[in-house]
């Protein structure tokens, strides 16, 4: 095989093998679960109660106007969300993300991120105690609030008194973004102690509505002990059912994340904590557990914890992370292990963006400097590939002469590279470079929410969407929609064309059944990649047609390295016996 051919071979193989094996041995794998906690109460070793795995087990779903109508609550309003906290139970179980549609149509309500018990989509948090020595509240108990309204700069106080001396406070604060702040406080005016051990939650129904695979986790989620955890996944919290899985950690977080949206549960750092999923019947739940306490007449306990409900966007994960001081918070986008790679090369596309105000413009002008960048590579490579095309005849004799003596061959071939000043390794060396980069590019346009309906030109209105513009159909005049396998949009078949022209400027293989394989690939890649963002593939397109600029020019301005190029890889070379001379 030639070594151009190889090469891009090569390439291929190993961007195989970046895509579907470096992110499936990433670190998902969390911690061994620990046994229940105990605490001394009253001279007694005593197994402390956790909270239930589902708070609540609706008979049947109702409508989620009626379900929100049915209890008194406090209005959320910040630049960013817009909800209700209910005061039966104290849950914050009625939130929207008002920067964000749920669709790219004009009037789209805004998306809908938590909603109360009993709704389809149920998804809430809540905060509480159990304990021992005294009446707690329950799901049940309503709340009486010190205001009407929670806001940046407006805290709200709720408060509950179990008539045996106790009074229960929770102070609700929200700043600008997505955190809220939970202050719980128990105040002991009865005439023995009592023990609490203060929880939070986060309850969900059904899994989500995005896929969990090797590119993006989506799911359970913590940083526990340090260690960012990927997982569990919802099938393995069903096969552990009410149980759960439990863990034990200082400080730390634990929730759940979507593609672009994240529900996150965070105690104060220096807090000892039990940690844990939970499943049962189609219900998920994650919770941490302070440790237990005791509570002496005329005092009183606190505990502050952190709940996050809101977007992914870099910027605030990363925010929260310095200011809280919350570990690897910034890793609840699932950035894998080219991280390293992948922050830089969105921060240049993000800057690029807020410059120009085209996501699509800016994701070109990445492109464009990247491969710049890359350029004096591209060019030694493209040197490499003609050099080694041009040796080959002198390779082959060399085969032939030394077919027998393998350390003789490779001597030999080492002083040719040698003497001709060309390495078969400077080929691969640019594929191995450039590959990182453009996977780190890859994993930025797949998983950031600032891409998100974001338009670029003409019918294209999303970026993080497939092209919904396809020729099946006579782009919509039909009324019909293809089927996925042929719904070919006009910018995957813009990729096909462009990888066809840049494949064509290769020398095409001796072997026709490589030839045969070159020439049906770019379609192939046109079929593979229809359903993914445009926004990648526009990437994509742009990066063929620099590539195909970069080779024209390689060969006008090297014209001797387009001959050696386009010179069909010699014949093996069959030395010719000597005639014997016949014997006298």
């Amino acid at each position: 095989m030639n070594s151009d051919n190889r090469n891009l071979i090569l390439a291929i193989v190993l961007s195989a093998l970046v895509l579907f094996g470096w992110s499936a041995v990433s670190n998902r794998f969390l911690p061994t679960a620990a046994p229940p906690s105990t605490q001394i109460v009253d001279g007694k070793q005593v197994v402390l109660p956790k909270p239930e795995a589902a708070i609540d087990s609706p008979a049947a779903l109702r409508d989620r106007a009626v379900v929100l109508g049915e209890s008194p609550r406090i209005r959320i309003a910040t630049p960013k969300l817009a909800g209700s906290i209910n005061l039966r139970g104290a849950r914050i179980d009625d939130l929207t993300l008002t920067a964000y549609g749920e669709t790219i149509a004009k009037n789209a309500p805004p998306v809908r991120l938590l909603s109360p018990g009993g709704t389809a989509d149920a998804y809430f948090a809540g905060f509480g105690w159990t304990g021992e020595g005294a009446a707690i509240p329950t799901a049940d108990t309503v709340w009486t609030a010190d205001g009407a309204l929670l806001a940046p700069g407006r805290p709200v106080t709720l408060r509950w008194a179990n008539g045996q001396g106790q009074l229960y406070r929770l102070r609700f604060a929200v700043d600008a973004n997505y955190m809220f702040t939970v202050t719980q406080t128990v105040g002991n005016a009865g005439t023995g102690p009592i023990a609490v051990q203060p929880y939070a939650l986060v309850s969900r129904t059904g899994v989500s509505k995005d896929p969990d695979g090797w590119t993006m986790h989506t799911g359970p989620i913590s940083t526990l002990n340090g260690t960012t955890n990927y997982g569990p996944n919802f099938k393995e919290l069903d096969e552990a059912g009410a149980a759960g899985l439990s863990y034990q950690s200082t400080g730390g977080w634990l929730g759940f994340g979507d593609k672009y949206w994240l529900t996150a549960l965070a105690p104060e750092q220096t807090a000892p904590i039990d940690a844990a999923f939970r499943a049962a019947s189609g219900r998920y739940q994650a919770q941490l557990t302070n440790r237990s306490r005791i509570v002496a007449p005329a005092m009183q306990t606190s505990v502050v914890q952190h709940f996050f409900a809101g977007a992914k966007e870099v910027a605030t994960l990363d925010g929260y992370q310095a200011s809280l001081g919350l570990p690897n918070f910034g890793r609840a986008i699932d950035w894998g292990w080219f991280e390293v790679l992948e922050k830089p090369v969105f921060h240049v596309l993000h800057w690029l963006f807020e410059a120009v105000g085209n996501f699509g413009v800016a994701i070109i002008l990445l492109t464009v400097l990247v491969k710049t960048l890359m350029f004096p590579i591209a060019q030694k490579q493209f040197k490499s590939m003609a050099g080694m095309r041009v040796l080959q005849p002198k390779i082959k004799l060399l085969q032939e002469r030394h077919k027998d003596d393998k350390a003789k061959l490779q001597s030999e071939m080492l002083e040719l590279y040698k003497a001709e000043k060309v390495s078969p390794l400077s080929g691969c060396l640019p594929i191995l470079i450039q590959i990182p980069i453009g996977y780190a590019l890859y994993k930025v346009l797949m998983l950031t929410i600032e891409m998100r309906h974001q338009p670029f030109t003409l019918w294209i209105k999303d970026l993080a969407a497939p092209d919904p513009l396809t020729p099946v159909n006579l782009f919509g005049l039909l009324d019909f929609t293809p089927p996925h396998l042929i719904a070919i949009g006009i910018i995957p078949i813009l990729l096909g064309i462009t990888q066809y022209f840049q494949f064509k400027l290769n020398p095409a293989p001796a072997d026709p059944t490589q030839a045969q394989i070159f020439a049906i690939m770019p379609w192939v890649f046109m079929f593979i990649m229809a359903p993914y963002a445009v926004g990648l593939l526009l990437y994509w397109i742009t990066q063929n047609l620099i590539g195909i600029a970069q080779q024209t020019w390689f060969y006008s301005r090297y014209p001797g390295m387009k001959a050696a190029m386009a010179a069909p890889a010699p014949a093996p070379i069959v030395p010719i016996k000597q005639a014997r001379t016949p014997k006298k």
